[in-house]
Order: structure tokens, then sequence, then C-alpha cells
């Protein structure tokens, strides 16, 4: 898998050097950001294709927060 960088430090699957390390990522169209997908069950909420024009038209909802003490 290619090393997925991500600058959000306080998500479970950030790992050191700004690396994801979730197994799957997932990448949504903004328009769809509230959609209140779980990250465990992503891929069964993926049927459906969209488009995006630009990059500032999508959002990762692989993010999830760290749980408190990490």
């Amino acid at each position: 898998m290619p090393a997925v960088k991500c600058s959000v430090a306080n998500c479970e699957y950030w790992a050191d050097g700004n690396r994801c390390s979730a197994d799957e990522i997932m990448v949504e169209i903004d328009a769809h950001a509230n959609a209140g997908y779980k990250t465990e069950f992503a891929s069964e909420n993926n049927n459906h294709q969209d488009r995006a024009t630009k990059s500032s038209e999508t959002c990762c909802l692989t993010f999830r927060p760290k749980k408190s003490g990490k």
C-alpha cells in the first residue's frame, strides 16, 4: 500500500512521520461529508460513485479521533 501522509495528529490512525496507518482509506466528496459513515462500515457505504473537479471538493472519511490518554 502506498504511504498516505496525514497531518491530523489526533486521529486514531495517525503514525510517526505524519503517515496514516489505517488498513483502508475512504475519500468522499464534500457534499457527503456529514453522511455519518462509521469507519468500520465505510466499505459498505461506497457503492455509489461521484465526481470531483478539484481536490478541495473531497474529504477523507478515514479520520477518527484518538481516544483520550493516547
